[in-house]
């Protein structure tokens, strides 16, 4: 992230912002003004000409995804936000800018509003009391015996410290966690897409869910800011994202959605080991 223009109070507003993201992922950081590595995104100050003009001979020489903060876009197209700066704004357009630069943002890919977030848990948490078989949240992967339906109950159905969920369309990778988590004595879920995954966790309190970012349906992250959404789960369910993604822009666009850790496929098994140890109690409790 490089930030262009601004006056010193603002600038020490967006160096809190970022040091926010940056606890939430050390991948996220501020570029230095020395740094050799071009940066990845841009925060400009769209109400100084002469800001306005060094960011567009910027990007005429390497297209670089940009938020303007002031009164006009300069007929860019590019997103504006108005002044006085609010946080939350400004990260969620940092997100949107990515997602559109990637051209992944579809209108039915933004982020859903608290009304339109409630409607989804309410729906989808139906889909939890339902009895394992094709299509439910509830199945375990290839060769893994499915848990019996009257074994879900309302939540809290399980000791905290226990539960997981894995979410994952590839049944390679589900197998992979299974035989992981397995020696913990862990009760696993797993979920093969957006929706289910956001059923379960609206019946049953996880302690960890490992999240794939690409899923049928809704996203990895969008799946992440529903579970980080609920007041009650925000505390107690740490989300680790697991994905072949590695760019810093998928980082970036983890650390906004909310996750506490971020592992990339293949997994590093100490890496994963560590996460285990980190956020679920038992297996210290067990080591």
């Amino acid at each position: 992230m490089e930030v262009i223009g601004f006056n010193e109070t603002e600038r020490l507003m967006l160096s809190s912002i970022f040091g926010l993201a940056a606890r939430r992922d050390p991948s996220f950081v501020q570029r230095p003004a020395d740094a050799q590595r071009p940066p990845d995104l841009y925060l400009v100050d769209a109400d100084s000409e002469p800001v306005m003009a060094e960011y567009l001979a910027l990007r005429t020489r390497r297209p670089t995804p940009a938020v303007l903060i002031g009164a006009s876009d300069h007929r860019t197209g590019l997103p504006l936000l108005a002044r006085p700066m609010q946080w939350a704004r400004v990260l969620q357009s940092l997100e949107s800018a990515i997602q559109d630069f990637e051209g992944e943002s579809t209108a039915g890919a933004t982020a859903l509003d608290h009304e339109k977030t409630m409607l989804l848990l309410r729906t989808t948490s139906e889909l939890g009391n339902k009895t394992p078989g094709p299509g439910t949240g509830n199945r375990a992967p290839a060769g893994v015996p499915a848990k019996p339906a009257q074994a879900r109950r309302a939540w809290p159905a399980r000791a905290p410290a226990d539960s997981v969920l894995v979410v994952d369309d590839n049944a390679t990778v589900r197998h992979f966690m299974q035989a992981r988590l397995a020696p913990y004595g862990f009760n696993v879920d797993f979920a093969e897409s957006g929706e289910q995954a956001v059923g379960l966790t609206g019946t049953t309190e996880y302690t960890c869910v490992f999240l794939d970012v690409i899923l049928p349906g809704i996203d990895g992250y969008q799946v992440c800011k529903l579970i980080k959404g609920n007041k009650q789960a925000v505390k107690r369910t740490a989300v680790v994202m697991l994905t072949s993604r590695t760019s810093p822009f998928d980082r970036l666009r983890g650390s906004l959605s909310g996750c506490d850790a971020y592992l990339t496929k293949p997994v590093d098994e100490n890496l994963l080991l560590e996460v285990i140890a980190k956020f679920l109690p038992s297996a210290r409790a067990g080591a």
